[in-house]
């Protein structure tokens, strides 16, 4: 009896540590998840920091350098490169929404140039007509 109480009690804490070790990997990545969402919904990535995102890369690359010389808790080399991946994930969606932003306002410029220009054509071509008119009255 007092082993089958002792047998649970130590199933019971491998689960709790088991549990315990995939919220440490994957805790970090977590709050990440509805900022992509909102990022991707919106098209806008104001407000969040891509220096950031360097200082966390940089932070875990370390770590798994340190784990290569020195083994630690295979949990944190878990969770360094579970960060890795979601730093990696944010970045490129940041960069392809500032990339179809930079296509569309070069976009709109190009057309605001050639609207203005054409507005310009339009105006002197008016303004010659007007003077021929005025010269021909003369």
């Amino acid at each position: 009896m007092e082993s089958e109480l002792e047998e649970d009690v130590e199933s019971s804490w491998t689960v709790l540590s088991w549990l315990a070790s995939c919220v440490m990997v994957f805790g970090g990545a977590v709050p990440y998840i509805p900022q992509y969402q909102e990022i991707q919904h919106s098209g806008n990535t104001e407000g969040f920091s891509t220096r950031v995102c360097l200082v966390l890369l940089i932070a875990n690359i370390l770590r798994i350098f340190f784990w290569i010389g020195k083994q630690f808790e295979l949990t944190l080399l878990l969770q360094s490169v579970v960060m890795i991946l979601t730093m990696l994930a944010m970045l490129h969606l940041c960069c392809a929404i500032q990339s179809t932003n930079r296509v569309s306002t070069k976009q709109h410029r190009i057309t605001a140039i050639k609207l203005s220009r054409s507005s310009e054509v339009r105006g002197e071509a008016m303004s010659m007509l007007n003077r021929g008119t005025v010269m021909s009255q003369q």
